[in-house]
């Protein structure tokens, strides 16, 4: 149950969020596309003027110290815009780093990014870095707009290492996503390194119930857009949205929807409450793993009740559709969250 304080600080929040995040003018989003490194510099000077990368920190640390539930909803606003500024990798990271680092990660001095995937089903890092002599030698997948970092956070298996992005031995080879952000695989070729202990467990759940709270902002307004175009747009001398077909579809987009709001917040309080216990991290799981299927249906078919405009690149609503693919897969693919939840709840526990 979410207490009337803790609903105050998320409607501030959601309402600090509108003046970067809005789903009512995508010309940012769409001009910000195919062009690395993918988001807007000046706009993540404002994100963490705003003192969204801080939001987890600790306030002795010189952040706000907030919970997981009024980040989701700040994540959920960020996701209804489709803002393509990479604020959850921003956060995994600074949950690594200490000290100046840290200091300039939150402040918006440098920009540090994750580098940790080994393979796509990545759900946990169980391969340690290899170093030699003092020296690293490591290729990391699926690494986010890459392109935009000062550094990149380099994590192994209980380990971690902090390396510029113009080191030598750095080399990043860009990939352009379906939604027109950017991924790289990134080697590290006998770069001196200073390696540090890490626990990534904790960051990863954190991480990839954030990007829960993503998708669900993008279905939240890929339905609201949709319900909009069903009330206003005829057909055979009627309001589309008065044919029943289309009417079962919203409706079951909706319970999608509200489904996912459910399991998402319900995940946020257990682990604000509870802290990193098995029951948390399968809380954790299940909401992912209800979000990423969630999204790609309720995108899916919002796009079918738009009709043939929604299958152009000209409509907005195929740009929740994209999103909601590329997003699905980050920290960890449905796929490898149902295992995850099938090992750490009992057998008749249901999704």
């Amino acid at each position: 149950m979410i207490s009337p304080d803790e609903q105050s600080t998320i409607d501030m929040i959601r309402q600090s969020a509108g003046s970067i995040a809005s789903r009512k003018d995508l010309r940012r989003v769409r001009a910000q596309r195919f062009s690395a490194p993918g988001f807007d510099n000046t706009v993540w000077h404002e994100i963490c003027d705003a003192g969204w990368v801080a939001i987890r920190v600790p306030e002795d640390k010189g952040g706000a110290g907030l919970g997981m539930l009024p980040f989701c909803a700040l994540i959920e606003e960020l996701g209804a815009g489709l803002v393509p500024e990479p604020l959850i990798p921003a956060v995994f990271a600074g949950s690594f780093l200490r000290g100046d680092a840290l200091e300039q990660q939150i402040t918006g001095r440098q920009l540090i990014l994750p580098a940790w995937q080994d393979s796509r089903d990545a759900l946990s890092i169980t391969s340690p870095l290899k170093i030699s002599d003092g020296k690293l030698w490591a290729t990391k997948q699926y690494v986010g707009q890459a392109e935009g970092a000062d550094a990149l956070l380099v994590v192994g298996e209980g380990q971690a290492a902090i390396v510029p992005a113009k080191a030598k031995g750095v080399e990043i080879v860009t990939l352009g996503a379906q939604d027109g952000t950017f991924t790289a695989r990134v080697s590290f070729s006998g770069v001196e390194v200073q390696l540090f202990d890490v626990d990534p467990a904790p960051a990863l759940a954190e991480a990839a119930l954030a990007t829960s709270a993503y998708l669900l902002g993008i279905m939240d307004a890929a339905l609201e857009l949709t319900v909009d175009y069903l009330k206003t747009r005829i057909q055979f001398g009627k309001v589309i949205g008065t044919f029943q077909a289309l009417q079962h579809m919203a409706v079951d987009a909706r319970l999608e929807l509200e489904l996912t709001r459910a399991s998402v917040e319900d995940a946020a309080l257990r682990w604000d409450h509870e802290g990193a216990t098995h029951s948390t991290y399968a809380a954790i799981s299940r909401a992912k793993v209800r979000a990423a299927l969630a999204a790609l249906k309720v995108t899916r078919d919002a796009v079918q009740m738009h009709g043939g405009i929604g299958f152009t690149d000209e409509h907005d609503i195929g740009l929740y559709l994209r999103k909601a693919i590329v997003t699905a897969s980050q920290f960890g693919s449905a796929k490898a969250h149902k295992l995850a939840f099938a090992q750490l709840k009992p057998a008749r526990a249901e999704i």
